[in-house]
């Protein structure tokens, strides 16, 4: 599928998603949180793809918010159809059985910070910002940005964010847990390259158990001991089990085939 404001390429195995409106520092429309969605889901169903990584265009945002513009003269109708989609966009991410992860470059403000925090794992440039400043025009996060931020960084300084609109280095971000890796902005592709590729040199069931259970245990409902116990079932009725446990055996790499 052809994107408007997306560019899409695959290369070994890792598909990259790159939101592409620069001049508007990659700010979400309605229709681009769409075309997200869609690059999603033709990605977990094509076989080739075994990673994604999720940028911005340019070096100045990965998404530097919401498009203002757009949403100004919505109706509360439209307010809300648009929060359910993006939520459930961004779920999808949060949910997506192969590994993503967030290539933080610039800022990632509002809707940004939330598609980065719906991610798996988050690597940023030095020059990253974080930062949910809706308050500063009257509003709150919709995406799920409340919840993520709770979940990654607790509960006192993910209300101290929303509340004080404040932003935030990719330094003092990674020192609160919001990103696993910070480097160099010329460098930032190549390490999320780096680092899909050694998730993805892992069994692809065993894998998609991970996320499984680690997203129960914030699924409200949901219990993780029993996912846990579920995905563990899985994953020992596979042939990638029997070829690890054959490789570790026989001291070698194991040739995972994601059966």
């Amino acid at each position: 599928m052809v994107f408007e404001n997306l560019l899409v390429s695959i290369e070994d195995g890792i598909l990259t998603i790159m939101v592409n409106r620069p001049v508007k520092l990659n700010a979400l429309t309605g229709f681009t949180v769409w075309e997200i969605g869609r690059a999603m889901e033709e990605a977990v169903a094509d076989p080739l793809v075994r990673g994604i990584i999720i940028t911005g265009a340019g070096s100045k945002a990965f998404v530097a918010g919401a498009d203002i513009a757009e949403i100004a003269g919505f109706s509360s109708e439209q307010v809300n159809a648009m929060a359910a989609a993006g939520q459930l966009v961004f779920r999808s991410i949060e949910e997506s059985s192969k590994p993503v992860i967030a290539a933080i470059n610039g800022y990632a403000l509002g809707g940004g910070c939330e598609l980065a925090m719906a991610c798996h794992l988050r690597v940023a440039s030095e020059n990253a910002r974080f930062g949910q400043p809706e308050v500063n025009l009257g509003l709150i996060a919709c995406y799920g940005g409340t919840q993520r931020l709770t979940q990654l960084i607790g509960k006192s300084k993910s209300m101290e964010l929303h509340l004080t609109a404040d932003h935030i280095t990719a330094a003092q971000a990674l020192d609160l847990g919001l990103v696993n890796y910070i480097t160099t902005e010329a460098e930032l592709m190549s390490t999320c390259r780096k680092l899909m590729g050694k998730i993805i040199s892992k069994a692809p069931v065993a894998l998609a158990g991970v996320i499984a259970c680690v997203n129960a245990f914030y699924t409200e409902g949901a219990d993780g001991y029993e996912a846990e116990r579920v995905e563990f079932d899985k994953c020992f009725s596979t042939n990638d089990f029997k070829e690890g446990a054959s490789a570790f055996l026989e001291k070698r790499k194991p040739v995972f085939s994601g059966s």
